[in-house]
């Protein structure tokens, strides 16, 4: 009798164990922009982007994320992807670690972070390959690759679907001290197997590609004003911070922003962008010059 108690305690424990592991049943992905939405104090506006190639700081999903992104696909931690408060899902981008120099190809499937002043999260194992520091903040490049989110889209639509994001199957190799590779070098990161499943419009091969390292410092960034004097105005809001005003170029038109910094440390971006908002001064951002 004893026995089968035990027993059946060890059956129910590893019934348990597997309930838990088991991922999150989910469907094909979906192309998905979404409603403007509010997250951290700040409001985020997903739209369709043809270009997109912005600065700013990086963190990585933690252990919380939801077992099903935004597009409607199982969220796997190895999976070569990320998390964008903005960008059409899905799409390609490649992500460069500005201290390092390394870059990947990643998928963009689900919305986040929810923290002010990130332009984008990345899976655990993007992190790892693109080396990012303990404290999983750094500053990075986002850049779309539209041929190949194009092609995605249009796979979605008519063509075959798919059905997970890209697991890298990367052999164990070490990257080496940031810095300490040779600019326009690939690091030879083979995949262990194809990780695309059969019929998806893009393939991801998980190589790191680097570059020079490009490190600077940190701005709080206000843009978007159609005239100086609106920008102006603004920075006449900011109790005495340390600001100036930029042009920046939308499309066909030149915009003004104002800029507040330098800032060499993520707190005293965190801390300058906090005060932004609590003077009522709607999307500020954090970037790298």
């Amino acid at each position: 009798m004893i026995n089968r108690y035990i027993l059946g305690v060890f059956m129910a424990l590893a019934s348990c164990a597997q309930q838990a592991t088991t991922p999150a049943p989910s469907g094909p992905p979906s192309f998905t922009i979404g409603n403007p939405y509010q997250a951290g104090g700040e409001w985020r506006y997903p739209r369709q982007f043809n270009s997109y190639d912005v600065t700013g700081l990086s963190t990585v999903i933690g252990d919380g994320a939801p077992p099903i992104t935004a597009d409607n696909e199982a969220y796997d931690p190895n999976a070569l992807a990320a998390q964008s408060p903005v960008l059409q899902l899905p799409s390609i981008v490649t992500i460069t670690n500005l201290v390092n120099g390394y870059s990947v190809d990643v998928r963009v499937n689900d919305r986040g972070p929810a923290i002010p002043g990130r332009v984008i999260a990345v899976t655990p194992r993007v992190a790892q390959l693109l080396g990012y520091p303990t404290g999983g903040v750094v500053e990075v490049e986002v850049k779309l690759n539209g041929s190949e989110t194009a092609a995605l889209d249009g796979a979605l639509g008519q063509g075959p679907k798919l059905t997970a994001a890209p697991v890298a199957g990367i052999t164990a190799q070490s990257l080496g001290p940031p810095g300490g590779a040779t600019p326009g070098a690939v690091q030879n990161l083979t995949p262990a197997q194809n990780d695309d499943p059969a019929g998806q419009a893009v393939t991801l091969s998980g190589a790191v590609t680097i570059t020079q390292p490009a490190p600077g410092p940190l701005f709080v960034q206000i843009p978007g004003f159609g005239r100086e004097f609106d920008a102006y105005q603004v920075m006449q809001r900011l109790n005495g911070m340390d600001g100036q005003i930029v042009p920046v170029y939308g499309g066909d038109r030149t915009l003004y922003a104002v800029n507040i910094g330098p800032y060499h440390s993520v707190e005293d971006a965190d801390a300058a962008l906090q005060q932004v908002l609590a003077q009522g001064i709607p999307d500020p951002e954090i970037i790298v010059r």
